[in-house]
């Protein structure tokens, strides 16, 4: 089996993923078994100056420091259980240390596979209003929809105050719910939670849509790949054709 190595950027999104990952495991496997992992996490506070100021290089400088770290340790490819951190990683610069799983393909492909026309997305004022789920989606000829500007707004800053930090509002539950009630009515067949926190707060029970849980599809992803029942990836970082 191969090492998987968790290149953490928010801590909640990747102790999710590490969950979910290992969870597959005993369900797949074994009880108390699944491939060795390895989580790095640097804290975000260290990238935030770069995200505020649009200066997306420096955070994936970061970024790679926790891929070094990876690879020091054995992991043999890696995963990035953020999405916004995506908007880096893919910048033109040194190839990171190990190849990994692109968060957004991973939720297109599932999206592919349901026969989804029309996706609702919802994560970061960056992820939102960025290309990383037009593209991916559109290459499996899948349109993407996101809320009006209001609603970017309040989705966002509910996952810095709250989601980031481990706080889950009944409030913010009852808004996320709304708005994606208003994407089922603007068209939309499911909605991509793709920002790896959301899925704490927006469980498939509660949505108006069927759920593209990010963070759960990538830990899947990897699982497959760990266990050899899904290609080995060759993603370095850089930019992802359509």
């Amino acid at each position: 089996m191969r090492h998987l190595g968790i290149l953490g950027h928010s801590a909640e999104g990747a102790a999710l993923c590490f969950r979910a990952f290992c969870r597959e495991g005993f369900r797949r496997i074994g009880p108390d078994e699944h491939p060795d992992v390895t989580l790095d996490v640097i804290a975000l506070a260290r990238s935030m100056p770069g995200w505020d100021s649009g200066d997306h290089a420096s955070v994936r400088d970061v970024l790679a420091v926790s891929a070094e770290r990876l690879a020091r340790a054995g992991a043999d490819f890696f995963v990035c259980p953020d999405n916004t951190a995506h908007m880096a990683l893919e910048l033109p610069g040194t190839e990171l240390p190990l190849p990994g799983l692109h968060i957004a393909e991973a939720v297109a492909d599932r999206a592919a596979r349901e026969g989804r026309t029309r996706v609702g997305v919802l994560g970061t004022r960056y992820t939102m209003e960025g290309p990383l789920y037009p593209r991916a989606l559109a290459a499996r000829g899948i349109a993407a929809e996101v809320p009006d500007a209001d609603d970017r707004l309040l989705v966002h800053e509910v996952i810095f105050r709250e989601l980031l930090n481990g706080v889950l509002r009944a409030e913010s539950r009852r808004a996320y719910v709304r708005i994606i009630g208003d994407l089922a009515a603007r068209g939309c067949d499911a909605v991509a939670l793709v920002c790896t926190e959301i899925p704490l707060l927006v469980t498939p029970d509660v949505s108006p849509l069927p759920v593209l849980d990010s963070t759960r599809l990538l830990a899947r992803a990897a699982f497959d790949v760990a266990v050899g029942e899904r290609p080995f990836p060759a993603w370095r970082g850089g930019p992802v054709s359509a």
